[in-house]
């Protein structure tokens, strides 16, 4: 059975553009992620999602899962966990490797859930 592509319009916006913000995550005392490069990902009356390069991204404490999502309007989704040595937290960051190309730039991103892991976000200058 074919899952659904939908292509992002007037009825569902999808906008991806450069995050003049600086965007910390946090694993308690673990910095997960700090960077200035961020997209913000603003999906219809969604909140904005902060997509960050994995350059930016402390590798070590990423667990890939065999955990994944299906979104019609971006693609297939896989799952990290963020394992420190005190706790591991399940399935709290996710990338678009291969994304629909109407959010391309977010691919070889991560995002992070914000009721998981501390998303800090700094005003540009």
């Amino acid at each position: 059975m074919s899952r659904p592509h939908l292509i992002p319009g007037p009825d569902h916006p999808i906008t991806v553009t450069p995050a003049d913000v600086r965007v910390v995550v946090r694993a308690g005392e673990h910095v997960v992620a700090d960077t200035t490069d961020a997209l913000a990902l603003q999906e219809s009356t969604y909140p904005v999602v902060y997509y960050v390069p994995l350059a930016d991204v402390d590798q070590r404490l990423l667990e890939r899962t065999e955990h994944s999502t299906y979104c019609p309007y971006k693609g297939d989704a896989s799952y990290y966990s963020v394992v420190t040595p005190d706790r591991t937290l399940d399935n709290a960051v996710w990338s678009y490797e291969e994304p629909y190309p109407a959010v391309s730039p977010i691919a070889k991103r991560v995002a992070f859930y914000t009721d998981r892991l501390e998303v800090t976000v700094v005003s540009g200058s």
